[in-house]
């Protein structure tokens, strides 16, 4: 009896880990149409508010752990990386650059520059 107990506990525990673990990983992936307009709003941020950007390339967008949708890329044929966090309307809400990434623009740097 008290085999049969500490086994149905146990089993209980671990099939509730289980199940919170593939709840939290979640679903990553977007739309086409979601993919499309954040890798714009992405690509525009860099070329209006950087100066000397000649390229921007970008990985496809993914959820963050805490919920909003995030945008990697590097400028300039792979010379420095960033990591851009999205908002629900696709205005950037923080960005992350790596070391010897280009300067902001001047005119940016009161206020983000938009098209």
């Amino acid at each position: 009896m008290r085999k049969t107990r500490v086994f149905a506990i146990t089993g209980f525990i671990c099939f509730t880990l289980i199940g919170g673990c593939l709840a939290i990983r979640g679903d990553n992936s977007y739309d086409e149409e979601t993919i499309v307009k954040a890798e714009a709003a992405a690509k525009s941020y860099v070329e209006n508010n950087f100066k000397n950007i000649e390229s921007v390339e970008l990985e496809e967008p993914y959820q963050s752990p805490m919920g909003s949708m995030k945008v990697d890329g590097t400028v300039n044929d792979g010379q420095s990386g960033f990591s851009i966090s999205l908002n629900n309307d696709f205005t950037v809400a923080s960005m992350g650059l790596e070391e010897g990434f280009p300067e902001l623009k001047e005119a940016c740097k009161e206020k983000s520059c938009d098209n």
